[in-house]
């Protein structure tokens, strides 16, 4: 299920924080579901268990997971990512509507496009 890209310019942990965050708000890791241990994860990916510990952590920071000492990590409520996710998609898009408005873009124009991406999302 998780896949590591070696080659990749994108850190072990941060591509496993990545991973995870997409099972979970697609649905394939459910809320209360047993993440694997920390040992078992770097066993799989052939990864050191620090790397898996940091990606843990940085989950649990960002409210993905929840550890149980002595029990182990879940999957946390999803509502939380999606509302964090929701609010950095937001900030960005925001900071993209300025640049295109300071590119010489006029309202209209910006408003056809997102009316044109939003159709198409809805598909």
């Amino acid at each position: 299920m998780y896949q590591i890209d070696n080659q990749s310019r994108q850190a072990v942990y941060e591509q496993i924080v990545q991973q995870v965050e997409r099972y979970v708000l697609s649905g394939v890791l459910k809320e209360g579901e047993k993440m694997p241990s920390t040992r078992n994860m770097a066993l799989t990916l052939n990864v050191n268990p620090n790397t898996v510990q940091r990606a843990y952590m940085e989950l649990e920071r960002n409210g993905v997971i929840v550890t149980a000492p002595g029990r182990g990590a879940f999957v946390a409520n999803p509502s939380v990512l999606r509302e964090k996710r929701k609010e950095t998609q937001l900030k960005d898009f925001k900071a993209l509507a300025g640049e295109l408005a300071g590119a010489g873009f006029s309202k209209d124009e910006i408003i056809s496009v997102i009316e044109e991406a939003y159709q198409e999302g809805a598909k």
